[in-house]
């Protein structure tokens, strides 16, 4: 019996998406509700699962085509076991036990070979985009079923190997990239194709920047205060509720307790009208090999820091394997960045439409400063809030932002709202 597999039915913001990643093959066995195939939107990875206990009969749409709402992207048969593609037997009549405890999809002999042999699987779309980066197929470690590499594997290690070069400075280039000849004066380049995700970021920041009268205001706050209550309470905090004691969530309640004083740095704007929020949802930017995702905290102001903290873990490593619901990530009243972890200084974040303010935290350096008539060195952190002055005039944001540092800097004031 044959079952149609068709794409989600995405959310109205969503129009059409593009298949990332085939995890079965056809004729390859497979367990109901085990994932099959990806597809990436401009906001999040969706998982399509077997139906039922079968096997793929058919793949309509290949890794890298596009695909509408809803649309029929392959075939599966329910029940069907799928075929051992190696598990012949031997002259003697004896089954070679070592080949048949693995299964290969069907008319996929170059990949028996290439088990035999020691050498990488690769899927067609991620055997191409191995070619075309000029990658050797045994230095990317497989994550498919059987250790196959995926397409995304392939991403994964262009990706890395872009850190590691960038990070690396003048050091030699990564693996992946084709030797230069400098006697020659070879100038290589390598092409990849943007993906949703990050092609949809950038037309939001492009617009922001575009369409919002966009100002960052800077301050400085001085982390001691926070740093040692930190100290002073971190262990029996993670005995208590199983979870470290970031920074991130005092932020966020010195924030919301900000944004109840100053309701316009809550709001957002909506055409022509100013739409004000008794609420505080707090979106929280964190970076992912795909692209900077925000899923937003909801009423931060009814959570304890502990509650805060495991929303943070909870949605980081759910944006690390691409398993945010477009729910979560959708309907903030108010971002906070922290380009602190990668080493930034100082920077001006860009608004997150259609939010009229974004906090930006970074990196704590120790710097003199002069308190009480003398020169200490104090753990300093640069905040920079960019707003949008359609909605939120200077004195706000400047009066905004004083108050997160007063709250910082006395921690107190976030218990006693002072």
């Amino acid at each position: 019996m044959s079952i149609e597999i068709k794409a989600p039915v995405f959310p109205e913001s969503v129009a059409e998406g593009t298949i990332a990643t085939w995890h079965k093959q056809p004729g390859e066995a497979c367990s109901r509700d085990e994932l099959i195939v990806d597809i990436e939107t401009d906001k999040v990875v969706l998982e399509v699962v077997a139906p039922a206990d079968g096997a793929i009969e058919e793949v309509m749409k290949a890794e890298g085509d596009t695909v509408e709402s809803g649309e029929v992207i392959g075939k599966f048969k329910k029940g069907a076991g799928g075929e051992s593609g190696s598990s012949e037997k031997d002259s003697g009549g004896s089954e070679d036990k070592a080949s048949s405890d693995e299964k290969e999809p069907a008319g996929s002999s170059d990949e028996s070979a290439s088990k035999a042999s020691g050498e990488a699987i690769l899927s067609p779309a991620a055997r191409k985009l191995a070619e075309e980066n000029d990658i050797e197929p045994e230095t990317i470690k497989g994550t498919g079923k059987d250790g196959r590499v995926t397409k995304e594997d392939v991403q994964n290690h262009i990706d890395n190997a872009e850190s590691s070069s960038s990070s690396s400075g003048a050091q030699a280039p990564a693996a992946d990239m084709p030797e230069v000849d400098l006697q020659q004066g070879e100038r290589p380049e390598k092409r990849v194709p943007m993906t949703r995700l990050r092609a949809s970021i950038a037309k939001r920041l492009v617009n922001a920047q575009q369409t919002a009268a966009m100002l960052t205001t800077f301050n400085e706050v001085n982390m001691g205060p926070v740093m040692e209550l930190r100290k002073q309470y971190k262990e029996n905090f993670e005995k208590r509720h199983g979870i470290k004691l970031g920074f991130m969530s005092f932020f966020a309640k010195a924030a919301t307790e900000a944004l109840k004083r100053f309701p316009a740095v809550n709001a957002s704007i909506d055409g022509n009208d100013m739409v004000y929020h008794g609420y505080q949802d707090i979106g929280v930017a964190v970076s992912t090999e795909r692209g900077l995702v925000v899923p937003v905290i909801r009423d931060v102001d009814g959570l304890g820091l502990a509650d805060i903290e495991k929303k943070i873990v909870e949605y980081g490593s759910k944006a690390k394997d691409g398993k945010l619901g477009i729910d979560e990530m959708t309907g903030g009243t108010f971002t906070i960045t922290n380009g602190g972890i990668f080493g930034s200084l100082i920077s001006t974040p860009i608004l997150n439409p259609p939010q009229t303010a974004i906090l930006g935290m970074h990196k704590i350096q120790e710097r003199p400063m002069a308190v009480n008539g003398q020169v200490v060195v104090q753990p300093m952190m640069y905040l920079a809030l960019s707003y949008d002055h359609r909605m939120i005039d200077g004195k706000e944001a400047v009066q905004f932002l004083v108050a997160i540092k007063e709250m910082l800097e006395d921690p107190a004031r976030i218990l006693l709202d002072v």
